[in-house]
């Protein structure tokens, strides 16, 4: 995995979450069982539909972004790299990226895919996810 401890804990797979967060908070979606997971695809439950709509993310996008006309994956596992667990890829992977920068959870770092926890996302992390990432 990186030697760079940044890039370890927090950072982007393409347009998803990887590192201790991403692993983290795919962790949490399949305890609570807001997603399920085979060994090359994944499945938003209901419940997850629903835990969506809570966070404020718009559960219709994921019509748009996800579907048989775009080609899109609307849920998959994608082996992280550092953790070597899976972290959660396709359109609602994206979502919840999009959503925890748009919210102030996190932010970009400034030379690298690394990602930054700011306080506010740790405690949104600790709320919504019941995740601590230290």
């Amino acid at each position: 995995g990186p030697k760079d401890a940044q890039m370890r804990k927090a950072r982007t797979c393409y347009d998803h979450f990887a590192g201790q967060l991403g692993v983290a908070m795919t962790g949490a979606l399949l305890r609570e069982g807001h997603i399920e997971f085979s060994s090359d695809a994944g499945l938003l439950t209901e419940k997850g539909h629903g835990f969506l709509g809570e966070l404020g993310i718009e559960v219709d996008q994921l019509a748009q972004s996800g579907t048989r006309r775009s080609g899109r994956v609307l849920c998959r596992p994608c082996l992280d790299w550092s953790e070597r667990r899976p972290h959660l890829a396709g359109a609602v992977g994206a979502l919840l990226c999009n959503h925890a920068f748009a919210q102030g959870w996190t932010r970009r770092g400034a030379q690298s895919r690394a990602v930054v926890i700011t306080p506010k996302g740790s405690r949104a992390l600790l709320e919504k996810f019941r995740i601590e990432i230290a």
